[in-house]
């Protein structure tokens, strides 16, 4: 037989090598109470611990920020409506001024026009 058609025997030596090995890796695995795979099995407990605590650190900062945030719209919400409240009590002040105004003119005007009746009456 040529290598790249091996024969039945060597395929089941193959196999056979095969399990051996897979079995002696499996045995050459530690216990679960040797001191090194409890010592990783420590690490990565600490590893998890410390993953939760900056996850529970970034939600309160997340909610911190977000608080904020609201209070801060809450806040430009308050001074926009201070502010419209002011620009309409402006605004009605000068609708006022500016009616007293014409009010004023229009009893001038009446004034004017009386007194050129008066003046032509006058004259005749």
């Amino acid at each position: 037989m040529s290598f790249k058609d091996p024969g039945f025997d060597t395929r089941l030596a193959s196999a056979t090598a095969a399990k051996k090995a897979a079995l002696e890796r499996f045995r050459a695995k530690p216990a679960a109470d040797d001191p090194a795979v409890v010592e990783r099995q420590a690490e990565r407990a600490a590893i998890q611990a410390a993953r939760q605590e900056r996850a529970v650190e970034r939600e309160a900062a997340r909610a911190k920020a977000e608080e904020a945030e609201r209070i801060a719209r809450t806040e430009r919400e308050a001074k926009d409506a201070a502010e419209a409240a002011a620009r309409q009590a402006r605004e009605a002040a000068e609708a006022a001024e500016e009616a007293e105004r014409a009010a004023a003119r229009e009893v001038e005007l009446k004034a004017a026009r009386a007194a050129r009746y008066a003046a032509r009456k006058a004259r005749r």
